[in-house]
């Protein structure tokens, strides 16, 4: 009878600190790790969400870069951080292509964190060198198929979304070209723009301002409905059905956070998304927010996108590191 009062007591004062914590949160500043350098596109959305959430709670957010091992030294730091909401995990889409390209990851991508939400979408534009003989998709699929040897397709690092969106793209139309790794997409877009290699997929927040200078010639657009800041660009999937393919960011906090901690963080980060002053930062950079979403849905999408992606990297014969 004793032990089972004592029990009883403890897992009331363990209810009672969860919640306390709960209603304290956040109590101090909170961080965001971005598991990739500074500079970079989710660099720039995870600070202006950041900024927007930490005005709505009252607090800083301070956005920390761990950049190394494709994302996964941030990520690893995160899983092991206390499950107090003051530790948030950019995640991204790494978090999904990583399980399948890294061989002793130190978390479990599903396992170890809890989803808050999606913010945003990167979508990625199929580009071309200005004076590349292909002018649109049916063209250059012909082109291609009967100069495969001319063709170099960059992209900005193994496992990269534009590594992976090219390599599912060049699957479906049944082609092999010459592939060529950079280590970034600053690097494979500059070659690109200076002719080294014909074309390559990349982001829209880091093509839109070469393709509206006139530098790159977009072919497609990796969405299922045209871009607004796009507009005449077709969709791959109008000739590639069922084609789909985004860049993704989203925050996710490590297993075991309280879940009223959780759903504060969804409901001001859905918040700040819809604040059309961000909505319009988003629009400016070439990026697409998502709308309101929980962390449930979030869930679904990553484990959804793991499935995805690890089917191409296998497919692609893409030896785990």
């Amino acid at each position: 009878m004793f032990f089972k009062a004592f029990i009883a007591i403890a897992c009331t004062g363990f209810v009672v600190a969860t919640s306390a914590q709960a209603q304290e949160f956040p109590s101090k500043y909170v961080t965001l790790m971005m598991p990739y350098a500074a500079g970079g596109p989710g660099d720039t959305l995870t600070r202006i969400i950041g900024q927007g959430t930490g005005k709505v709670l009252g607090r800083l957010f301070l956005v920390e870069n761990v950049a190394g091992a494709g994302g996964t030294l941030g990520t690893a730091k995160v899983a092991a951080s206390a499950p107090d909401g003051h530790s948030l995990l950019v995640m991204h889409f790494g978090h999904a292509a990583n399980t399948a390209l890294y061989r002793n990851l130190r978390y479990e991508p599903i396992k170890d964190f809890e989803p808050i939400g999606m913010i945003a979408e990167s979508p990625m534009a199929f580009i071309a060198r200005k004076d590349f003989p292909a002018g649109n998709f049916n063209d250059f699929v012909a082109y291609v198929k009967t100069n495969r040897e001319k063709v170099v397709h960059g992209h900005a690092g193994v496992g990269s979304a534009s590594h992976l969106c090219g390599l599912l793209f060049l699957n479906a139309i049944e082609v092999t070209v010459t592939v060529v790794p950079y280590k970034g997409t600053t690097p494979a877009v500059t070659d690109l723009v200076a002719g080294q290699v014909q074309v390559m997929f990349d982001v829209t927040p880091t093509s839109l301002p070469h393709i509206k200078a006139g530098k790159l010639r977009p072919l497609g657009v990796t969405t299922t409905e045209p871009l607004p800041f796009l507009p005449d660009v077709p969709t791959i999937d109008s000739f590639v059905k069922g084609y789909e393919a985004a860049a993704w960011i989203g925050f996710g906090v490590p297993k075991g956070t309280p879940p009223e901690i959780i759903a504060t963080l969804n409901k001001q980060t859905n918040a700040a998304v819809l604040d059309p002053n961000i909505q319009q930062r988003f629009a400016d950079l070439g990026v697409v927010a998502v709308p309101p979403n929980s962390p449930e849905e979030f869930a679904k999408f990553i484990a959804e996108n793991i499935d995805k992606w690890t089917k191409v990297i296998k497919f692609a014969g893409i030896k785990p590191q």
